[in-house]
């Protein structure tokens, strides 16, 4: 077919918007009362109330995802420009019970670095001319030019902690914030729900006023089933700001441990008493499902290969590493082993790592961490969660698949690596060198921490001079827990330059402050 891609950028993208949002005005249950999600009325057209996403956008292509209210054919549409004139039209996938009416179509063979306008509908599969109100969205595919720069934002830690939709505080107001800032996608660090983490209606703030928060049936207890899970993930949608958000901006999403439940591991056994199944890796398999259901990802799709983990190409200076540090982990220990093959990523994506990074000609590789290198985050008492166990000296337990990971791209003299992540609710800047470290065969390498989006700040993590680590910057709260009322809700964005091929790390704040600002010089092996 025909295309009219033109020549404008970003035509009509308010438009657009409004239209999105008009079609999929999903009525937020009352607060203070449990109520299911909407209800699958089967009578007239089908509808996609829950708007729809964009998923690792390359520069030719992309996945779009929809939820429709009963069985339904996916239909997407491109065009150029608002008009959909000279649209190409997508066969998408059948929508039904066994994927919770969801489903992704495959877009292939997109202009690079242009405005693409799509809509998707949703038709009566038994009588294809009834068809739904389109639900329109736009995203940018990444340049072929590296002149063209690139630009993201990325954060996690969503309704976490007690802390839920509160329309009082306009909900999720820091996607509103970031939609604004226009950035080519958005990397999602993880937590990306509390399934472990009810909401009560209300709660109570220090400060003598009280929170409110939307409530529904499956975010009234800890997710178990495979329906409670998919209740916890489709609870987000609930929020205008966010449905808005993925209208416009595409994401690269990952997961971390509260989409099944806390600092959980394979082969996991659960003491809680909230849960009747134990098993967690029962548990991993449901959550799961309901992540690749709810999320265009692309090794997740129908045509993909399972994986959490990938590498999203996105243009000459961009490949983003996605990592998987829960799937493949060991179990939760002290942390102190001396030899370690499993630690935190397997020995299978440990090798996919260092082989992709060896591969990549982007000019920055930035490695999407769920979890943080130098950060101490305990499990209990004695066990050690995260990589670092809090020893300064040589490298232990988890901390040796780390050692190894730095020291290959130091032997490989590969360039331009930064590690972003969250995970911790606060946010942070840290150098790494040698000269600082227990193991020094590594070349210094800069990793940026933020968060929460909407949940519980808590204190600073403390450092494990294994790595070298010095603190540049840090914003945290003194207590744990502040809820959103009281700040401390973050997200950072990163910009390449398209002449100079610099990146700049900015750390920012709900209320768009900017608090910390850092150039980053391209060509360098480590930072």
């Amino acid at each position: 077919m025909a295309h009219d891609w033109g020549t404008t950028s970003t035509p009509g993208r308010r438009t657009v918007l409004r239209g999105a949002l008009a079609a999929s005005a999903v009525a937020l249950p009352a607060l203070g009362a449990v109520r299911p999600a909407p209800a699958m009325a089967l009578s007239g057209r089908p509808s996609a109330d829950w708007g729809v996403q964009v998923g690792d956008v390359t520069t030719t292509s992309g996945l779009v995802w929809v939820r429709s209210d009963r069985p339904a054919r996916m239909v997407v549409q491109t065009a150029a420009t608002e008009s959909f004139r000279g649209a190409r039209t997508w066969a998408g996938p059948l929508l039904g019970p066994d994927s919770d009416f969801t489903g992704t179509t495959a877009l292939r063979g997109l202009p690079p670095g242009e405005q693409v306008h799509y809509r998707v509908l949703l038709a009566d599969p038994d009588d294809p001319r009834r068809t739904s109100r389109p639900v329109a969205g736009t995203f940018r595919t990444a340049s072929a030019r590296r002149r063209d720069g690139a630009r993201f934002v990325w954060s996690g830690d969503i309704a976490g902690q007690g802390w839920g939709i509160n329309p009082d505080l306009g909900g999720y107001r820091i996607f509103e914030e970031m939609r604004r800032l226009d950035p080519d996608f958005f990397l999602c660090s993880g937590d990306t729900v509390y399934a472990d983490g009810p909401l009560q209606p209300t709660a109570a703030l220090p400060d003598g006023s009280v929170w409110r928060n939307v409530t529904t049936e499956e975010k009234s207890k800890v997710a178990e089933t495979l329906a409670e899970y998919r209740g916890n993930f489709r609870y987000n949608l609930l929020d205008e700001n966010f449905r808005a958000f993925n209208a416009q901006v595409p994401s690269v999403v990952q997961w971390d441990d509260h989409e099944v439940v806390n600092n959980w591991y394979p082969g996991e056994i659960l003491e809680d008493a909230r849960y009747t199944e134990k098993r967690v890796d029962v548990l991993a398999a449901r959550a799961r499902r309901a992540f690749g259901e709810y999320f265009p990802v692309s090794s997740l799709n129908r045509r993909g290969d399972g994986r959490m983990y990938r590498v999203v190409h996105h243009g000459p200076l961009l490949d983003v590493f996605v990592l998987d540090m829960r799937t493949h982990r060991n179990a939760n220990s002290e942390n102190r082993q001396t030899e370690d093959s499993r630690g935190i990523l397997g020995e299978e994506q440990l090798a996919w790592l260092k082989r992709e990074l060896s591969r990549s000609r982007a000019t920055w590789k930035v490695i999407a961490a769920d979890m943080p290198l130098g950060l101490v985050v305990p499990d209990g008492a004695v066990n050690s969660e995260g990589v670092s166990q809090g020893d300064p000296g040589a490298p232990l337990g988890r901390e040796l698949q780390i050692a190894e990971v730095l020291r290959h791209v130091k032997h490989r003299r590969i360039t331009g690596t930064v590690w972003l992540t969250a995970d911790v609710h606060h946010t942070s800047a840290q150098h790494y060198a040698p000269e600082r470290a227990a193991f020094s065969d590594f070349e210094p390498f800069w990793e940026f921490v933020t968060g929460p989006l909407n949940a519980g700040a808590f204190p600073a993590s403390r450092l494990d001079a294994t790595f070298g680590p010095e603190r540049v910057f840090v914003k945290a709260p003194q207590v744990g827990n502040v809820s959103p009322a009281g700040g401390f809700q973050f997200f950072g964005e990163a910009e390449i330059d398209g002449a100079s091929g610099e990146l700049t790390v900015r750390l920012r704040e709900l209320g768009g402050a900017v608090l910390f600002t850092k150039v980053l010089q391209p060509g360098l092996v480590g930072q």
